[in-house]
């Protein structure tokens, strides 16, 4: 919806009446209550026509008219209305969420910048919020200052401090050396006591539950709990492998995967991370491609009260020696291979020390390898990514800065090791002081989030598929949602109507969109708490980063203009890979990519959208745009217009196709419908046309339905458009009807 030049949603909100109100499925009485109050607030700013829908809303959201137990539909008419006719093009998005001074101050980035921003910035510095677009530019072109601030705010224990923090001497790394010469161990920066963040001993660091027991009291676990638990695992992986082994996990993110990650950290290993979704030959190719001399995994998948086996799936890779962790109860319930242990048996191997919940730390320099992630592989290898020390140092700032973690928040983001989020996740808690939160079950049903009512979760971060799936089931409705303070979403485009939903669940707080990669470990653009954000967009780059919106020349859009094209990031990037394992990084990365102001830049691959107002919405990715009658647009923009044009539909993916006998591409709809809906491909046809035409461009036509139950994805859930692109083309009778 937020690609769509004007807003158009019925009646203006000063002409909704209490018969559309009550039309949401509320009383008589509760809607005259309702109507009355929202009266009041639209009065508030000034009434009439003459008012700002902007200043509206913020009197509405400020004084809570809408609850997160009022149905959806209420909050659709109230968004909606207060935004009808808005012109995108003139007027640039429509914000739903405002900061306040005071609230902006006492964020983490608003202190660091209350404290240095009159001394870096001089009399330009005015306060947090009017002063972060300029403080931002002075990150980008001294990086080294700002992060010799940002460092401090987190929980690093360096056994051998930095010689300095960017050394760009060295003109073979484009993205130059960080914090040359320092040491340490960087699990044991999360296991450890600090002052700042403070963090003691009896510090509750860890809060799970199992799925099945949601009327349970939430378990806890301390930080000298925690500690003494990685360091047993880390003296039996000593133990049983050597210094600098490759040894994978495969398995959900439980409290015990969390600990065997740290501990196979701080025993000096690498670890290989492999989502638990993956089939046996996806399992092969990543161990093959790592070298990994072992692999812990678990005897079953548990979800819905159903075993799903996993270390069948291990033996069938003809993995390494594998380390079995009983789902269930204290015994693994498979028969072992004769070369692999049990978790018993593992852990059996420290009885004979004196001290076997005591370990001494691997020191490493900064630059040594910690994880091997990979990316999602749709063909060939999967790009081995290796992480260093580095990775988690510059994720765990960007949470800091833009998610805002600090002592006292508690953390919840579904996820899984396999992915770069399960490690960011991992760091932005134990390096910020917060409390990491994991349900060991699914996500999608309701103990997910009675979970997040019961542990008090303040950070909840999601991905799309997830919102979508909560509002269509309505399983979260009736819990109390109200102590989370921000919520987080990456991994695909949002859509806007999902996202006003999950941010009504606790009074219109913010959602911090994020966008990286895993070759970054972390987010090159985000949502930001000093910044109005607007529903499924960003609004800035993270600190110190830099990038430009190309053209299809490779010339660079003028950085104040609105625009579409392939962002290319500036090479100056914390945290980002200089190496792959498997790949030519400079080709992969470099090769091919302009120059900009002296700068080589640094392939990323996303297609931007620069709007007035200067926000950012993401388009796709390169490889998913289309030309449509010599129109250069994106799958993503096209299915957010077509996701809301008809009331049974659940998601779109929209893909091109070039007829066979040559002729422009010809634009093609995939539809997933809601569960026990119905609807016609050549009505859904007729209504998408008009949706797109009204909202995009009036030649745009759709030439062809295809409803499918549901979408093919890969395991980290990106929409596969070239299968669905495939699948037409195979389709002899859709082939010849474009």
């Amino acid at each position: 919806m937020v690609s769509d030049e004007r807003l158009q949603f019925g009646t203006s909100i000063g002409e909704v009446g209490v018969n559309e109100i009550v039309g949401t499925g509320l009383s008589i009485e509760e809607a005259e209550v309702f109507h009355k109050a929202l009266k009041g607030a639209i009065a508030r700013v000034g009434g009439g026509t003459g008012s700002d829908p902007m200043d509206i809303w913020r009197e509405i959201s400020a004084q809570k008219l809408l609850k997160p137990w009022h149905p959806h539909s209420l909050h659709q008419l109230v968004y909606y209305s207060v935004y009808a006719g808005w012109d995108v093009s003139t007027r640039g998005l429509p914000f739903y969420w405002f900061p306040s001074l005071l609230e902006a101050k006492q964020t983490n980035l608003g202190r660091l910048m209350e404290v240095h921003g009159p001394k870096l910035l001089g009399d330009s510095y005015q306060d947090p919020i009017t002063s972060y677009t300029l403080f931002h530019k002075f990150s980008v072109q001294n990086p080294e200052v700002y992060w010799s601030l940002a460092l401090k705010e987190l929980s690093l224990i360096f056994q051998q401090g930095p010689k300095c923090i960017l050394d760009t001497t060295d003109k073979s790394k484009q993205g130059g050396t960080w914090l040359p010469g320092a040491v340490l161990n960087i699990a044991e920066s999360c296991l450890l006591p600090m002052n700042s963040p403070k963090k003691d001993d009896d510090s509750v660091v860890v809060v799970w539950r199992d799925e099945g027991f949601d009327d349970f009291p939430v378990n806890r676990l301390t930080l000298k709990e925690l500690r003494g638990q990685v360091m047993l695992v880390a003296n039996a992986v000593d133990a049983t492998f050597s210094k600098g082994d490759a040894i994978a996990i495969d398995m959900p993110m439980t409290i015990t995967a969390v600990i065997i990650y740290l501990a196979v950290i701080l025993a000096g290993c690498v670890v290989v991370s492999i989502a638990d979704s993956f089939a046996a030959k996806e399992i092969a190719t990543r161990l093959r491609v790592s070298k990994a001399k072992g692999i812990f995994t678990q005897d079953f998948i548990v979800r819905g009260g159903r075993k799903f086996p996993l270390y069948s799936r291990v033996v069938e890779a003809d993995s390494c020696k594998a380390i079995v962790i009983p789902a269930t109860g204290k015994d693994e319930e498979v028969q072992l291979r004769e070369l692999d242990l049990s978790w018993k048996e593992f852990l059996s191997s420290v009885d004979h020390l004196l001290s076997p919940n005591y370990y001494s730390p691997v020191y490493q320099p900064i630059e040594s390898v910690t994880n091997i992630l990979f990316s999602s592989g749709t063909t060939g290898d999967p790009k081995a990514i290796p992480c260093t020390q580095l990775s988690p140092i510059r994720s765990g700032s960007d949470s800091w800065a833009f998610c805002d973690t600090r002592v006292g928040d508690i953390f919840c983001w579904p996820t899984n090791l396999g992915w770069v989020m399960g490690p960011i996740v991992l760091y932005s808690c134990f390096l910020s002081g917060a409390t990491l939160a994991l349900y060991h079950g699914s996500p999608l049903d309701r103990g997910f989030g009675k979970f997040i009512q019961d542990a008090g979760v303040t950070i909840l971060g999601t991905v799309p598929s997830l919102v979508k799936a909560w509002k269509s089931t309505q399983c979260m409705d009736g819990l109390d949602w109200t102590k989370i303070r921000l919520f987080a979403s990456t991994g695909e485009a949002s859509n806007v109507d999902d996202d006003l939903w999950l941010s009504s669940r606790s009074y219109y707080k913010p959602i911090v969109e994020c966008c990286g990669g895993t070759e970054l470990s972390s987010s090159y653009i985000l949502g930001s708490l000093l910044q109005p954000q607007a529903f499924g967009a960003f609004s800035t780059a993270s600190m110190t980063t830099g990038f430009v919106i190309l053209d299809e020349h490779g010339v660079a859009y003028p950085n104040d203009q609105p625009c579409v094209g392939e962002v290319g990031l500036f090479p100056i990037y914390m945290g980002a890979t200089d190496r792959l394992l498997n790949a030519d990084h400079e080709k992969v990365y470099f090769k091919g990519m302009p120059t900009y102001n002296g700068m080589q830049l640094r392939r990323h691959g996303d297609i931007l959208k620069r709007t007035v107002g200067g926000y950012f919405v993401v388009q796709g990715r390169a490889d998913d745009t289309m030309n449509l009658g010599g129109v250069k647009t994106s799958s993503v923009e096209i299915e957010r217009v077509c996701d809301r044009a008809d009331e049974n539909v659940l998601e779109t993916a929209a893909i091109s196709i070039a007829p066979v006998n040559g002729g422009p591409e010809q634009l093609v709809i995939f539809v997933v419908l809601k569960k026990e809906s119905y609807c016609e491909p050549d009505q859904l046809m007729r209504k998408f046309s008009r949706a797109i035409q009204s909202n995009l461009n009036p030649l745009f036509k759709v030439r062809y339905v295809k409803i499918v139950p549901e979408f093919p994805r890969t395991a980290s859930n990106k929409l596969l458009r070239r299968v669905l692109r495939d699948q037409i083309k195979r389709e002899p009778f859709v082939s010849s009807r474009l």
